[in-house]
């Protein structure tokens, strides 16, 4: 059985970042290797959408040993990539809070395809459930056509 796209794309310029590294960096405070998206393409907060992406690079910190003959950017990665996008998301919508927003529980997380250094990763995000003591957000990374990862992200602020 095929899977649908979170939501539509054409309307969104895909090659255009909203905001960069640096605008990412004034909001979350992941840094060095842990800064794990590279821009949001698009972000929607009344409409609780939004698309980041991250370029895999072959000069990660995972890529020498996530395998050494067949690099693959690990699963676990991607559900930081995509938790990245959600608390960046959360963040605009509750700009005055200053509590982190940490994972509280994981649900129906599937990988569907491989993700190697050289892939664009599009991190699509949509908020379910958006309240100051809890976020649910349905998320699905594609590359190119295909989607390769999909889950439910539940975050709780600390």
């Amino acid at each position: 059985m095929a899977r649908e796209i979170l939501f539509d794309l054409t309307p969104i310029d895909l090659e255009k970042v909203a905001h960069g590294p640096d605008e990412v960096r004034a909001v979350n405070p992941h840094r060095h290797e842990m800064q794990l998206i590279d821009g949001v393409i698009f972000i929607d907060v009344p409409g609780g959408r939004a698309v980041g992406l991250k370029d895999v690079r072959d000069d990660e910190f995972w890529v020498r040993g996530h395998f050494p003959d067949r690099p693959l950017f690990p699963g676990a990665l991607i559900v930081e990539s995509m938790a990245q996008l959600c608390y960046f998301f959360y963040r605009k919508r509750f700009a005055e809070d200053n509590r982190i927003l940490g994972f509280s529980g994981l649900d129906g997380v599937r990988f569907r395809g491989a993700v190697k250094p050289g892939n664009r990763l599009l991190l699509l995000m949509e908020a379910k459930e958006l309240r100051r003591r809890r976020a649910i957000f349905r998320t699905q990374a594609i590359v190119g056509e295909k989607i390769v990862f999909e889950g439910t992200i539940i975050g709780m602020p600390i």
